[in-house]
């Protein structure tokens, strides 16, 4: 008999602070009603600690919430009035402050509330599962373990779970199932070591950064700038990632490793710098409180040199005889290079790669189940584009580990601790085969997970080292898409393009595939194998025409543009976009044309034609003209105004839900959570309309327009704003064509037009565009420096 399926009706937070508010917040993004619990408080509304926390999550940048209402979905309560709501979650998720004592105090509390069923689950950042275990009744540890979400939890896909000795196996797949499909999640099993994986080794490659960076003299500044992007790391790269996460809460993850840790070959390492205990004691706790390792000085930014105890002018970067090295493409002589230059800087990277090295294989066996477990924790816990075990596997196992030898007996490494002996084993060439990733425990392979939810991942993370095959068989290919299928009677097209954007070889492509589909097949999925979607339309490859003034080409290709989007939405077989990332401009112009969207929640969505001086000219003024008039109930103005500002003011939506609110989207389309079963469900959505009976959409005979009268109505507030200099007078120009265009030009308000019609006003508006040197000039300022010019 098969086992009932886990639903998730309900789930209760306790402990409304950061980390406790935006866990709900992520919750409800994903439709899952919650309550959010905190101690009662001493005067007014008993519920005011829960209140001020979720009227907080309105305030943060980036957001927490994906839509404008989930909001409203989190319940306020508190531990004196409210425990009797327990009983109806099923899953619980205890997210205090970082204290043993404090939290089993809660547990006692909590306990005799639970459901029979409920998963009882701690977001502790290190303190030991076992031991928080011991504090639940009997009947309540075979549903407890721990579950640690990382900051922003929105945004950062890691979630670790960590089972204790008394967790039953069947509750932690069904946590781990809900954790990847509804909350869209990655998940990596760590064992009960302190930190777990991620921030262990984080967390250590940051203390091996700051020493070393004292080591060899290296300024904050200049470290940030060669430990970030430079090495496939976030922006915030080591020091300004201390800063974000919080001086207080970092010294705290230190403060667990000194504590817990006694017998670590690294424990020396283990400790707060003097400096940043000195910034802590002085209040300056980071991005916070607007000061910490940096801080603003009006306009100057402002950097920590430890060795005057003072502030000083911030932006040194390193030095291009070092950035050059970092440039190498070859893993093993980028290595190499590094190690044998006399420069301090490359000394100090080459040490900083080998301390990490060394710490992750002298603990694999420790404190991971497998290789794999370290390198996705670290890329979906820390934003590393390659984890450290890939990182060295790609670089020549053997060489590495003869370096590591080296440095070792010579001293130069943060510990004197030898290497294990698997990591030196004669034949060994890494960590990641075809057939699974290293557990240095037990000494062998482990496979991916076969749990069923990872079966709609069609297109699974991999880790440098396991097989890559392409995706599916290929039936058609040119230089612009990949048309391929899976086995199924859907065909997916995937854009080749450099950000996936639009220009003629893509157009061919894509005709042809919905040739192909309209004969074959039963559905057409565009589908990117990574973000973004689409960055819109190939400005570049518009260049050699502009440059001869050949307006002719250009406005075929913009004919052609119309034309594909036209039959995205009118082909004979239901049309799928699966969009993640940005879908900018075009993209979003042939998402709004298909017959449904899948989103990934994190998808940032809008016509941001204005930033090049342009607007919408492949259907999207049309189609917002075109919604407007059915969506109007009388007031066809009202309804057109938010559309018209949406695109006249580049406005992007920054998630899935948030494009439906705005009109980008369909307000059934599908938001998913994972953006590995993106693919999965968008071939779903196409066979499950192929299988209703499918029709494409009868072609609209005649809509009414705003006409002249409507125009005049809109470039009336133009006027105001260009008067209070809120818009420059090209921007007004700009603004002026995008309004004639959409409430359908020189005729009587309430005239019957049709998509052509509005399409023929809009081409020829993005004509006259783009033969303005204003928008050139724009044009040309965004190819050059990726940055839109206002002038």
């Amino acid at each position: 008999m098969s086992q009932t399926k886990f639903n998730v009706r309900k789930v209760a937070v306790l402990g409304a602070g950061v980390m406790g508010a935006q866990i709900a917040a992520h919750l409800v993004n994903a439709k899952v009603p919650t309550i959010l619990f905190d101690l009662p408080a001493k005067e007014g509304d008993k519920n005011g600690i829960a209140l001020k926390a979720i009227d907080g999550l309105k305030k943060l940048k980036p957001s927490p919430l994906a839509g404008s209402d989930v909001v409203a979905h989190i319940q306020p309560a508190n531990y004196d009035d409210h425990l009797h709501l327990l009983k109806d979650c099923d899953l619980v998720i205890e997210a205090i402050a970082e204290r043993m004592d404090w939290k089993v105090d809660l547990y006692h509390k909590v306990a005799p509330h639970l459901g029979e069923h409920t998963i009882f689950a701690t977001n502790t950042s290190g303190l030991s599962i076992n031991k928080l275990a011991e504090g639940c009744p009997d009947a309540v540890r075979p549903r407890f373990c721990g579950v640690h979400f990382f900051n922003p939890p929105r945004y950062m896909h890691l979630v670790e779970i960590i089972p204790c000795v008394t967790s039953d196996a069947h509750i932690l797949d069904n946590l781990e199932r809900f954790l990847v499909s509804t909350l869209g999640k990655g998940v990596v099993r760590a064992k009960d070591t302190p930190n777990f994986v991620a921030n262990r080794i984080g967390v250590f490659s940051m203390l091996a950064t700051i020493a070393n960076a004292a080591k060899y003299g290296i300024r904050f500044d200049v470290v940030d700038d060669l430990t970030g992007p430079r090495l496939g790391r976030p922006k915030s790269a080591t020091f300004r990632t201390a800063d974000v996460v919080g001086l207080d809460t970092f010294a705290h993850v230190v403060k667990t490793m000194q504590d817990t840790l006694p017998q670590d070959p690294w424990h020396s390492l283990f400790a707060t710098p003097d400096w940043m205990q000195q910034l802590i004691a002085n209040g300056a706790l980071g991005a916070k409180t607007k000061a910490g390792i940096y801080k603003k000085d009006g306009k100057r930014m402002l950097v920590l040199d430890p060795a005057k105890g003072e502030y000083v002018g911030s932006g040194e970067k390193g030095d291009d005889a070092v950035k050059d090295i970092l440039k190498i493409a070859n893993p093993a002589e980028k290595f190499q290079k590094l190690r044998e230059s006399e420069h301090p800087q490359a000394q100090f990277l080459w040490a900083c790669f080998r301390d990490v090295f060394h710490y992750i294989s002298f603990h694999l066996a420790d404190i991971a189940n497998c290789a794999r477990d370290v390198d996705f924790a670290i890329r979906w816990g820390f934003g590393w584009s390659a984890g450290p075990f890939e990182t060295w596997q790609a670089a020549g196992w053997q060489q590495v580990a003869k370096w590591l030898q080296e440095d070792i007996a010579a001293g130069k490494s943060l510990a004197k601790a030898e290497l294990p002996a698997w990591v030196l084993e004669g034949d060994r060439a890494g960590v990641h085969f075809a057939d699974g990733s290293y557990n240095a425990g037990d000494k062998k392979l482990v496979g991916r997970s076969a749990l069923d939810v990872y079966q709609r991942q069609l297109a699974p993370a991999k880790v440098l080292g396991e097989k890559i095959e392409q995706l599916g068989e290929t039936v058609f290919e040119n230089e612009g898409v990949r048309a391929f299928t899976t086995g199924d009677e859907v065909l997916v097209v995937s854009f080749k393009s450099k950000a996936h954007a639009i220009g003629p070889a893509v157009l061919d492509g894509l005709n042809t595939a919905l040739d192909i589909a309209e004969d074959r097949f039963k559905g057409l999925v565009i589908w990117q194998t990574e973000e973004p979607f689409s960055v819109g339309a190939d400005l570049q490859a518009m260049m050699p025409a502009f440059m001869m003034g050949d307006w002719g080409a250009i406005e075929a290709t913009l004919s052609r543009f119309q034309a594909t989007a036209l039959r995205l939405r009118y082909s004979q077989i239901p049309t799928i976009a699966a969009t993640q990332g940005y879908v900018f401009g075009g993209g979003c112009e042939f998402a709004m044309h298909c017959d449904k969207t899948v989103a990934a929640l994190e998808s940032y969505v809008g016509l941001v034609e204005v930033g090049v001086g342009l607007l919408p000219g492949g259907g999207g003024c049309k189609e917002f003209a075109l919604r407007a008039s059915q969506e109007s109930k009388g007031d066809l103005l009202a309804a057109l105004k938010d559309y018209f500002m949406s695109i006249a003011t580049a406005k992007v939506a920054t998630s899935g839900v948030e494009a439906q609110e705005l009109g980008f989207f369909k307000k059934g389309d599908a938001v998913v959570f994972n953006a590995y079963e993106l693919l999965y469900v968008a071939k779903q959505q196409a066979l499950a309309l192929a299988e209703s009976g499918y029709r494409p959409p009868l072609k609209v005979k005649g809509f009414p327009v705003a006409g002249r009268s409507g125009a005049a109505s809109i470039k009336g507030q133009l006027v105001n704003m260009l008067e209070g200099n809120f818009i420059s007078q090209h921007d007004f120009f700009i603004a002026s064509q995008i309004a004639d265009v959409m409430t359908g030009g020189d005729v009587e308000a309430g005239t019957l037009v049709n998509e052509q019609w509005i399409l023929d006003l809009e081409r020829k508006a993005f004509m006259t565009l783009l033969k303005n040197s204003k928008t050139q000039d724009r044009i040309a300022n965004m190819l050059t420096t990726g940055k839109p010019l206002r002038n």
